[in-house]
């Protein structure tokens, strides 16, 4: 392929035929036009000749030269000229294609495939050998990391599929060791050519970084894309839980203009609990807001996810962690109005508060069942009925946390996990004490404080102490340094009761005064719902797992359980994609953001590789419109020619259908991309052309990726129709609602995109006009969880402002009875690309069109999966990949195109029987 700047000739061998030119030039010279043609007039007549000759002994040279530039233009075109071609297409080695596919790829990864494709194809063009690697590791079956396994360069078309077959991973690239198996698969000696195709995040220390470039440059030269750092998408951290509530935190690669990004906090049944705006200040790369979300909701969120970002950074699960237990307190001292700072309660109140709500409580009063878990502080003996009251609390599911004193030591009751020993328990330092204060020893494996710090400067100088008993070292949580019980616990029924043995304040220890007391504390709150820090012997299995698009789906079958041990540790990576974990009934969660997420952008980059943005990388294959333009220069040379012979007037009148014809021919022969020559649309069909066959339409967005998805999705619908039913449609056709007439098309897809202008007065007052005389429009929002309740994404926003310029009735989801349902297959689930959201029709079944809804929404993207390719294979892949999904999508498709022509006789077929009866009754009469 030789390259000129951002022109390049995929056969550049054929423009050595511009030699011959001059060969060309010199017969048309020679060879003068045909003489004009007289027929013999009447004598009178010839006084009318004008005696100088007009036909011509040589060619004219502006002839010449016109018919010269025509040669041109074919031996230019048949060059293959490719303008703004990759910098693939510049050597003769092999082509290496390094994409990143990790969590931040997802938000831009039609681009990074659009780019591969093109690159892929130019490399095909010169028959040179294509390799295909990702960054992100795979995993292999049974959770374990299958590394990179990066093959040798092979045939285009392999590395075409792929390519389709990659998509996003829900956790962080790994360049450094994809270094090495790159390096390994592509050594310096292959001359090969890399394109990097960056997410632009960098992935941890720079030198891994430095690292990775250098093995893609050892192969070859080198060309990164990558986007501007403040068009990349904000990651959002797992929120910070106080007292008051939960802090959203997101972060961006750099610091850019002023932003706004949208978080929704959703319930475990999909509901929109609240929304909140969090603003990124200009030059601030953090940004955080307290979620504002009444105190009882709080407790129902099960996730929180950022509007409009397709990445698993843009979802965090909240698990029991994140719950506000109701707490009770109740003391047995004096000081909680005199003196709060000497309480009982004043230590613990604050060290619960940040994990619970806080109440005082009266024990001589039934236990409230809201209640998960009640804190006593130097109580000894409960009187009355609150023993028993308490006691059936805890089997129930309470957990009852006990503080000894001055009062418990002196004798308790019966409710504490381990017998005390009498004799006022045991005095550590001081003047007249045998031993000094003693710290606190490692927390037993099986203990919910197990993993956390134990401060150096925690001492205990006093504590009760437990009788010896073969059951105390199973039932001890927490220990001194010399191996007495300081904290024991065991479980009654459904609960479980705790005791300190040592106070809830400062008098006999200095815990209450340590972060360890909170931490301590907040892990007791836990067992409120039998989730505690976890058993750490326990297995816990995936529940629900993201992809890289940040769906949550079903648990992948590639994903291993992680030990129970383990997993306050763990870290999103092959398999252990993010989600939760446990059982349905207590879930803990991975996310992939955390406080060491790596979301700062690449730097400047070592080795000064060739840097572009994927906005600068758009192939234009010139061929078409050289083509194009060979075949208007000869149809005028054609005109010229009739014109010098004197036959222009006749070959009008005779042969005006036939020039018609080959204007009509000029049109359609242009040979181009399918996509492209459908998204040339209605302004280069006529209206008669376009009447003649049923066709879809598709509204232009302005986004090249998105109208091609648009436009292979129509022609890959309108295949499945003619195979499988009697429907004959016609090529897709592009259009503008503002200009174009809407009447031709039956069924009209609009997909919405995040930006552009919106339609215009003018166009919403067309594309009503056309609604009320029965046309239909499929809104996809192609983000895979539309909602019409809520402006949950940007593009739903924008749809929800628009719809509210046109004159349509309420919309609800598709009910199990409505025609669209049964319109040619029975379904019930209407998936895209994407499995998930609703599909919205307007709310009433009688009345205007029939009944039948103008309007139909939805979110899967269902055009990606409808498009096909010349051969008939899927162009996109489905997400999560179910087997059957493809084929769902194709069946919804169907019924809609049945809709759209049809209406809704499928609902009619209900009063069938009540006709007939009709019939036969009035056919006697008939007879008579």
């Amino acid at each position: 392929m030789l390259s000129l700047g951002g022109l390049a000739f995929a056969a550049p061998w054929i423009l050595t035929a511009l030699a011959a030119l001059p060969v060309v030039w010199w017969l048309l010279r020679i060879h003068p036009p045909a003489p004009r043609r007289l027929t013999f007039p009447a004598v009178r007549l010839l006084l009318g000749l004008r005696e100088v000759e007009e036909t011509p002994a040589h060619t004219p040279p502006w002839l010449l030269l016109l018919r010269l530039l025509i040669a041109a233009l074919i031996v230019v075109a048949a060059a293959r000229p490719l303008l703004d071609a990759p910098p693939g297409a510049q050597r003769a080695g092999p082509l290496a294609l390094v994409i990143d596919n990790g969590w931040a790829a997802a938000p831009g990864w039609e681009r990074r495939i659009a780019l591969g494709e093109a690159s892929i194809e130019a490399a095909r063009l010169e028959n040179r050998a294509v390799l295909v690697a990702a960054t992100a590791p795979a995993p292999s079956a049974g959770g374990a990391r299958a590394g990179f396994a990066i093959g040798s360069p092979g045939r285009a078309a392999d590395a075409m599929a792929a390519l389709h077959a990659l998509e996003p991973r829900p956790w962080p690239v790994d360049r450094a060791a994809f270094a090495d198996a790159f390096a390994a698969a592509l050594p310096a000696t292959d001359a090969a050519e890399t394109i990097w195709l960056s997410d632009g995040v960098a992935d941890g220390d720079p030198a891994d970084t430095e690292r990775f470039i250098a093995a893609l440059a050892a192969a070859g030269p080198l060309t990164v894309y990558l986007d501007p750092p403040e068009e990349r998408a904000p990651a959002m951290l797992p929120p910070a839980a106080d007292g008051a509530g939960l802090t959203l935190r997101l972060v961006r690669p750099a610091p850019g203009p002023a932003q706004r990004a949208a978080v929704r906090a959703v319930a475990a049944d999909g509901r929109i609990l609240a929304r909140q705006a969090v603003e990124f200040e200009a030059g601030a790369a953090t940004a955080e807001r307290a979620l504002d979300i009444p105190p009882d909701l709080r407790n129902e969120i099960v996730r929180l996810t950022v509007e409009g970002q397709a990445s698993a950074a843009a979802t965090v699960f909240l698990d029991e962690r994140y719950r506000r237990r109701p707490v009770g307190l109740a003391s047995g001292g004096g000081f909680e109005s005199s003196q709060p700072l000497l309480s009982d309660l004043y230590y613990l109140e604050r060290a619960l508060a940040p994990s619970g709500d806080v109440r005082r409580i009266r024990l001589d009063a039934p236990i409230d069942g809201d209640l998960s878990v009640v804190a006593l502080a130097d109580l000894g003996r409960l009187a009355g009925d609150a023993a028993a009251n308490l006691a059936g609390w805890i089997e129930s599911g309470g957990v009852l946390v006990r503080f000894a004193g001055p009062r418990v030591a002196e004798g308790v009751d019966n409710l504490v996990p381990v017998r005390l020993r009498a004799g006022g328990g045991r005095a550590l330092g001081g003047a007249l004490a045998w031993e000094t204060a003693r710290g606190l020893g490692p927390f037993p494996d099986g203990s919910p404080f197990a993993g956390l710090a134990v401060p150096a400067d925690v001492e205990v100088r006093r504590q009760v102490l437990a009788e010896p008993s073969p059951e105390l070292d199973g039932k001890t949580w927490a220990q001194l340094d010399d191996g007495t019980p300081l904290v024991t616990a065991e479980r009654r029924g459904a609960g479980w009761l705790v005791l300190f043995h040592t106070t809830a304040n400062a008098e006999w220890s200095s815990l209450a005064l340590s972060g360890l007391f909170v931490d301590m504390m907040k892990r007791i709150a836990l067992l409120g719902e039998g989730v505690a820090g976890g058993d750490p012997a326990a297995i816990l299995p995936p529940v629900s797992s993201l992809d890289g698009f940040g769906r949550l789906g079903g648990p992948d079958p590639l994903a291993a359980p992680i030990p129970g041990r383990d997993f306050a540790a763990a870290r999103p990576g092959p398999g252990r994609p993010p989600g939760e974990y446990g059982d349905p009934e207590r879930r803990r969660a991975l996310n992939l953001g955390g406080d060491d997420l790596a979301v700062r952008a690449l730097g400047a980059l070592p080795g000064d590789p060739v840097v572009k943005t994927y906005a600068q990388a758009r192939l234009r294959d010139l061929r078409p419109w050289l083509l194009a333009a060979a075949l208007a220069l000869a149809l005028a040379d054609t005109l010229i020619g009739l014109r010098l012979r004197g036959r222009l007037p006749a070959f009008f009148r005779r042969r005006a259908a036939a020039l018609a014809a080959l204007a009509a021919l000029a049109f359609a022969a242009v040979p181009t991309d399918p996509a492209a020559q459908e998204a040339a649309g209605a302004p280069s069909l006529a209206a008669a052309d376009i009447a003649r066959h049923t066709r879809f339409a598709y509204v232009e967005t302005g986004d090249p990726v998105v109208d091609r998805i648009s436009a292979q999705g129509l022609a890959g619908l309108s295949w499945v129709l003619r195979a499988r039913t009697a429907i004959e449609t016609g090529p897709p056709v592009a259009i503008d609602p503002a200009v174009d007439e809407l009447a031709f098309f039956p069924l009209i897809y609009w997909p919405a995109t995040d930006s552009g202008p919106p339609p215009g007065d003018a166009a919403l007052a067309r594309v009503d006009a056309w609604l009320r005389r029965g046309g239909l429009i499929l809104f996809d929002t192609r983000d895979g969880s539309p909602s019409m309740r809520t402006a949950e994404t940007p593009r739903g926003d924008r749809l929800r402002r628009m719809l509210r310029g046109l004159n349509i009735p309420p919309l609800r989801p598709v009910p199990p009875d409505h025609a669209l349902t049964r319109a040619f297959y029975l379904i019930d689930r209407f998936p895209g690309r994407w499995d998930g959201g609703d599909v919205w029709v307007e709310r009433y079944e009688g009345g205007v069109n029939d009944g039948v809804s103008s309007i139909v929404v939805g979110g899967n993207d269902y055009a990606a999966a409808w498009a096909r390719d010349a051969d008939g294979f899927p162009l996109y892949p489905v997400v999560p990949g179910v087997d059957r999904q493809r084929e769902w999508a194709l069946r919804f498709g169907i019924n809609l195109a049945m809709y759209a022509l049809t209406g809704n006789y499928k609902a009619d077929q209900v009063h069938i029987p009540a006709i007939l009866r009709r019939l036969g009754r009035a056919a006697p009469e008939a007879m008579e």
